[in-house]
């Protein structure tokens, strides 16, 4: 997929989530995950994109043995690291509760990722 559209699909992903963690359905998660508004998961996904293409391919080689090791489980923390980079730069606006939130809405966000991308692929 290319740049502009994984902006926008990562911005409408921010988006389901915050508001899942709004709704009652997430139980004890409520208001786990904030964002704003769609300007702010817009700002986010493009901040997302470049922390991805500048600071995770240095993390990445530097914790390869540890990634080899959890047969490739830790480059789930890699992404909520970058999550959590992520909610730094953006501010208040785009928030999470905890690290695991995080762990989990990086996890959510890898599937729908890779089931957005093999459609636009097979197109």
């Amino acid at each position: 997929m290319r740049f502009w559209p994984r902006i926008l699909v990562n911005a409408v992903i921010f988006l389901a989530l915050a508001g899942f963690f709004q709704s009652s359905l997430a139980g004890g998660l409520q208001n786990a995950f904030y964002v704003s508004g769609v300007g702010i998961a817009l700002l986010a996904s493009f901040v997302l994109a470049l922390l991805n293409a500048v600071v995770k391919p240095i993390l990445f080689v530097l914790s390869l043995p540890i990634t080899v090791l959890t047969l490739g489980l830790f480059s789930v923390v890699i992404n909520a690291a970058m999550l959590e980079l992520t909610s730094w730069f953006v501010g208040s606006n785009f928030a999470f509760s905890s690290f695991g939130i995080t762990m989990m809405v990086a996890i959510i966000m890898s599937i729908f990722n890779a089931i957005i991308s093999d459609h636009f692929a097979t197109n």
